[in-house]
């Protein structure tokens, strides 16, 4: 509102010096039998409209620094969700260190009810190069730096999907580095952390395509990069795939989570996603039907 207030004044000021200049100074009949005044500067306007705006900036200067001072000094409430974030080219890895669970590319945080605020601290770092963690609607945007921990908060009062973005370019497919948050009432927030901390499905209903589909995973590269839980992938360079189906989108929110989409990314990412550091698979028809069962699977 400061800020507001403050262009609002200049705003004024220089339309209504404008207005005055052009009703004052409107061309007449007898201006063309004279040349206009000449005027060669004026130390006194020079002066001011130097000092004045050095004021302007100064004071705003101040009043932001004094905001963002005192929001960094606002303590950790004890109730607070402490989710880790790490950005990797070009997906999202998030970890909930209090409640066991991991994801990726899709962060969900309970609702922050004004009367009983519960805001959850997001502690960053980068894997690789330099990204920026922005969703417009939560927060400002905080940089992810290798080798450096930076953290915010966000406290969404409304329940629904927010979109967000890396805003700091890393590399070919920054563009396509997207962000959802999914805000979620408390109780179904609790509900997603329950399902979250379920190993990965064994039994697969006599779905005879997923049986294959996991013994082709677990004998391919596919274990060297991504990590199930309860199985023998540990993987830690790609996401984790425990819950894959679970989740709205593939590719950091590029693509729709669909067993079709599923099985082209699986195939050739960079078919989907050119500049995805994930290597096609060249699997045969068989293999790659099964994989994608198995997959689709993993709620």
């Amino acid at each position: 509102m400061l800020v507001l207030s403050v262009t609002l004044a200049i705003f004024l000021i220089v339309s209504g010096l404008l207005l005055y200049a052009l009703i004052r100074y409107r061309h007449r009949p007898e201006d063309a039998e004279r040349e206009p005044a000449q005027i060669y500067g004026s130390n006194q306007i020079e002066l001011s409209w130097t000092v004045i705006p050095i004021l302007i900036v100064v004071m705003l200067f101040l009043s932001t620094t004094r905001v963002i001072l005192g929001t960094q000094a606002i303590p950790k409430p004890d109730n607070a969700l402490n989710v880790t974030v790490i950005g990797h080219q070009f997906w999202w890895e998030y970890r909930y260190p209090d409640l066991g669970v991991v994801t990726a590319n899709e962060l969900h945080v309970p609702v922050s009810d004004p009367a009983h605020p519960q805001p959850t601290y997001l502690t960053m770092s980068s894997a690789d190069v330099a990204h920026s963690f922005w969703v417009p609607r939560l927060a400002g945007k905080m940089d992810v730096i290798p080798n450096r921990i930076n953290t915010m908060w966000i406290d969404p009062a409304e329940a629904g999907l927010y979109l967000g973005q890396c805003a700091q370019y890393c590399g070919t497919e920054h563009a396509l580095m997207l962000l959802r948050v999914y805000a979620q009432s408390p109780a179904d927030f609790a509900a997603w952390v329950k399902q979250q901390k379920e190993p990965a499905r064994k039994e697969f209903g006599g779905d005879a395509a997923a049986v294959e589909g996991q013994t082709v995973f677990m004998h391919n590269a596919c274990i060297n990069c991504h990590a199930i839980a309860g199985t023998p992938a540990t993987g830690r360079f790609g996401p984790d795939l425990t819950h894959l189906a679970s989740r709205d989108t593939l590719a950091s929110g590029a693509i729709q989570n669909t067993p079709a989409n599923l099985k082209q990314w699986i195939d050739d990412p960079n078919s989907m996603k050119p500049g995805s550091l994930m290597p096609a698979m060249h699997l045969n028809e068989r293999d790659l039907d099964a994989i994608t069962a198995y997959l689709t699977q993993l709620r």
